[in-house]
């Protein structure tokens, strides 16, 4: 005969064990988040993208913070997962899964809205794109529904991975960015005497005629066009920003550029060395007047910017100059001075010229 001892010990554990299949609760710890995945709904399935926004069944916009949760039996199930941390000085990078498609001209998804990424139906609701996001994580502790995004840091790919084939996908994101060095800012020491030329991998293409884009939203007086040296790229799309190899260079300092939006090669500074001057030969700007006088046929002078032999040359001293955009040719300015004494010396003969 079964002891009443052993019975209830058997009832608790048949009790447990149902409330434990049926996730009525559960405990997430403090330092992990719950994605909601709801198996069933009186609203039916998601007929539409990937987060069920209006309580269909699905996976849930709202992610569950530490401690007891309690649930309807046999109505959800809970995928506990890490909070995203940034590492100091690296760069996270952002995929989103659902949302509006990219446009023709986008290799990134637009942030043109300042989203929080913590509020996934925010985003979903006011314009967000799937897709790799022009948007990067800088360093901090984040609570983001890893259902709907994937953030790929340097040390680990935080998501809700559903298929080994997202796992290659994302797996080939971090080789690219690492292969860009994208998971640390970019830093330039003036002892290196050197500048980084960037290009720009997103936004309209350059017209035909152009090989460099010009300057643009680098004004800091105007904040909606200011895009703080490419590390703001939609400010930089809407300032007239065009893809390509950039005119303006990045100089001394740290900059955290998204390396999927904009690569930096670097270059050396330009020294003109005393008793030279430097003429500059541009490619790019607007095809300027000739400034070179009446009286001086054998060539054309145009003002500095403009496309052509500016009229005015560098003097001596180091340039952050694009060599991309133009060119320089050292051209010697020392001065020989000759005197010659008639009484004290014979006649002389200099570059066919007689004494005098």
């Amino acid at each position: 005969m079964i002891e009443v001892g052993t019975i209830a010990v058997i009832v608790i554990v048949a009790i447990a064990f149902l409330i434990y299949i049926s996730g009525v609760i559960c405990y997430i710890p403090n330092n992990r988040i719950g994605i909601c995945e709801k198996m069933w709904s009186s609203k039916g399935s998601v007929m539409s993208g990937f987060i069920a926004l209006d309580g269909e069944a699905g996976f849930q916009p709202t992610v569950l913070r530490g401690g007891f949760q309690f649930f309807f039996p046999f109505q959800y199930r809970v995928h506990i997962k890490p909070l995203v941390t940034i590492p100091q000085g690296n760069i996270g990078y952002i995929f989103a899964r659902d949302s509006e498609t990219l446009g023709a001209t986008q290799t990134l998804a637009s942030n043109a809205k300042n989203f929080n990424y913590e509020d996934v139906a925010d985003f979903l609701k006011n314009g967000g794109q799937k897709g790799p996001q022009r948007k990067v994580l800088r360093e901090g502790t984040y609570a983001l529904n890893l259902a709907q995004f994937v953030i790929v840091t340097s040390n680990r790919i935080y998501g809700l991975l559903l298929e080994k084939e997202e796992y290659d996908l994302f797996g080939r994101m971090n080789d690219l960015i690492l292969e860009r060095q994208g998971f640390e800012p970019i830093v330039i020491k003036d002892s290196d005497d050197m500048i980084g030329v960037v290009t720009v991998h997103d936004g309209d293409s350059l017209p035909a005629d152009e090989i460099i884009a010009p300057k643009v939203g680098d004004d800091p007086t105007k904040p909606e066009l200011f895009h703080n040296n490419f590390q703001d790229p939609e400010a930089f799309l809407r300032s007239g920003g065009r893809r390509g190899r950039q005119l303006q260079v990045l100089v001394e300092g740290s900059y955290y550029i998204n390396r999927l939006f904009a690569t930096v090669e670097m270059i050396p500074k330009t020294t003109i060395e005393v008793g030279t001057v430097g003429v500059v030969v541009s490619y790019t700007g607007e095809v300027g007047n000739d400034r070179s006088g009446e009286t001086y046929r054998h060539g054309e002078l145009v003002e500095v910017g403009r496309r052509g032999v500016w009229e005015t040359p560098l003097l001596p001293g180091k340039y952050a100059f694009n060599t991309y955009a133009g060119k320089i040719i050292i051209v010697p300015t020392t001065n020989f001075i000759l005197k010659w004494e008639q009484a004290s010396s014979p006649p002389m003969s200099y570059c066919g010229i007689k004494g005098f």
